[in-house]
């Protein structure tokens, strides 16, 4: 079978499309027939080394975390599902083996794929959506009612906490370039604005705000100008670098480590097919060009969440 790999840590041109062996599922396995993975940040961190203390890999690597497909074959012990069943997961990042023609996925990790999207385009679900479930109802808590300034909105992650948080009944501002304003207005953001003048301070967009979530790379003295936006008793969740806390206020702060979780991830794709939320694609590639799609990636040409189709 055909898939993707890298033999050694390095930039893009590491990645090889080449031939391996078709995998055959253990006890517990099951081997899906991928229709599609995803590009998200990390897989450049795994690809360049910057992550291997924390996430040892073994080489040949297969990239691609997110996973949408179709059973093709069961592995011994595994009840529940059927050769054709369409599924979607996040697969460890330890392992990964998206960018492939087939991929071994341990059976509980498998969730039913939504049915109002198309298959592939649920490659982009898996990740990003627990990202941003794992954001609103555990780091942020979001209540209804409450304030949220959505940092990067226009983002695969931030667009997702902006559904998710509106869905409650939260009042969010979303902030992002303006090409993106359309789109989160029907997400339901009650304020769009441009990029933030961190310096003009929380008022000139109608702050404090009760929950901050920060998906934008900053440096550390803007980060901790991020912290003024943040209501007194306030939380600030950021994914791009750490928000400093602020006692005399009683602001907290969290980062975002996404893990996997099948039943967030099956009441997200329940909240999709009852059209409560939306999964943005930007563009969708051939998984032959996953060395070009990281290349473009890391010199900031990708133009929003890609999926990686596979052969």
């Amino acid at each position: 079978m055909k898939a993707v790999r890298f033999h050694e840590f390095g930039g893009s041109e590491v990645l090889r499309y080449e031939d391996i062996e078709r995998p055959v599922p253990g006890t517990g396995q099951v081997l899906v027939r991928v229709a599609a993975t995803s590009f998200n940040p990390v897989d450049d961190h795994l690809r360049a080394g910057v992550l291997a203390e924390m996430i040892p890999i073994t080489l040949p690597y297969v990239p691609g975390i997110d996973l949408a497909g179709t059973v093709a074959e069961l592995g011994e012990g595994v009840t529940g599902l059927e050769i054709g069943d369409r599924v979607v997961a996040m697969l460890p990042l330890e392992s990964a083996g998206g960018a492939a023609e087939y991929v071994l996925a341990a059976a509980e990790s498998l969730t039913p794929a939504p049915l109002t999207i198309d298959l592939t385009d649920a490659a982009a679900l898996p990740l990003t959506g627990l990202a941003a479930w794992q954001t609103v109802f555990e780091l942020a808590d979001v209540k209804p009612g409450q304030t949220v300034l959505v940092n990067g909105a226009g983002g695969a992650v931030g667009g997702l906490v902006v559904q998710l948080a509106t869905d409650l009944g939260a009042y969010v501002t979303a902030v992002d370039a303006p090409q993106n304003a359309d789109r989160l207005r029907g997400y339901g953001a009650q304020r769009v604005v441009d990029p933030l003048d961190l310096a003009a301070g929380p008022a000139a967009i109608g702050g404090p705000f009760q929950v901050l979530v920060n998906h934008v790379r900053v440096s550390p003295e803007d980060l901790a100008l991020l912290s003024t936006f943040v209501a007194d008793d306030g939380v600030a969740v950021s994914t791009a670098g750490p928000i400093p806390e602020d006692p005399t206020r009683g602001v907290s702060t969290a980062n975002l480590w996404v893990r996997g979780d099948t039943g967030q991830l099956t009441r997200l794709v329940a909240k999709i097919d009852a059209g409560d939320i939306d999964i943005h694609v930007a563009e969708r590639r051939p998984v032959a060009d996953l060395a070009a799609v990281h290349a473009d990636a890391g010199a900031g040409r990708l133009p929003g969440k890609t999926v990686v189709l596979a052969p």
